[in-house]
């Protein structure tokens, strides 16, 4: 499997409503997607309950010369909360690419150092993060993949965390997530030679808590109130309210219900953090 990009669990069980979205054949969809199958648009891998299924990491909406296939995967990568990386060239997606890589070095580079909360939330949001009203993000987190960088309100991200939203980062209201926290939204695959890329979405929903030095990869769906302890690894949906630790996320406990507290990380240091 080349590069990919993880779309969704078990795509094959949704053509159904795919093809009356798009109104054709069920029948024609299913060759079609057997198709790009076959032919290294599309991708399956198959698990113990449930199959990931991925689609080519690089847009080659151009190059699929099946008519069909190449409306179904438009359709799919439209779906996607990362943008696909462009064919490069002289053309404009190359163009915004580079743009959106460079505004977003400079921010780790320069702007994640500058002790305002205003100034750093105001360069996120001019390449394209959405960070609701409340919200922040300490000094000396590195972000890559701004323009898929989504927060919600009242969530704080603390000191000297890496957040890869490259492949979708969605973090919800009221979360907090400790100082020196690794979200990875890719990989690489270890069983392709070429060192073929992986990407797909991370979600921290309402009311998580991420603690220190936990390392969340992509396929990890945080639910809502659940709690991360610190040197976690997670990969995988956690039920919400769970308490998991440990190298395979394990279940520890669960926490209380009916949250309705603020985090109100930004008030305590607007002007100088």
């Amino acid at each position: 499997m080349k590069h990919r990009m993880l779309h969704s669990h078990d795509l094959r069980l949704a053509l159904p409503d795919y093809a009356q979205k798009m109104a054709v054949p069920l029948d024609e969809l299913q060759a079609a997607y057997q198709w790009m199958l076959d032919n290294e648009v599309c991708f399956e891998q198959p698990l113990k309950n449930r199959t990931l299924s991925f689609i080519s990491y690089l847009n080659i909406e151009t190059r699929i010369d099946h008519p069909l296939a190449r409306r179904f995967y438009k359709l799919l990568s439209r779906e996607t909360l990362g943008p696909l990386i462009p064919l490069y060239g002289i053309n404009w997606p190359t163009l915004r690419d580079r743009m959106l890589r460079t505004w977003e070095q400079a921010y780790n580079i320069l702007i994640c150092k500058i002790p305002s909360h205003n100034v750093r939330l105001a360069w996120l949001r001019l390449g394209g993060a959405k960070i609701g009203k409340g919200s922040s993000v300490w000094r000396n987190t590195e972000i890559l993949g701004v323009d898929s960088l989504r927060i919600g309100n009242d969530s704080t991200v603390g000191w000297h965390c890496q957040l890869d939203a490259r492949g979708g980062l969605v973090i919800g209201d009221h979360v907090t997530i400790a100082s020196h926290v690794l979200i990875i939204a890719g990989g690489h695959d270890l069983q392709a030679p070429e060192f073929w890329a992986v990407g797909g979405p991370v979600f921290i929903r309402d009311y998580a808590w991420i603690c220190s030095r936990a390392l969340l990869s992509f396929g990890a769906d945080i639910g809502e109130g659940a709690v991360v302890g610190g040197g976690s690894v997670v990969s995988k949906p956690i039920p919400p309210y769970a308490i998991v630790s440990g190298p395979n996320a394990e279940i520890k406990g669960e926490r209380a219900r009916g949250l309705n507290y603020k985090v109100g990380g930004k008030g305590l240091f607007t002007l100088f953090h």
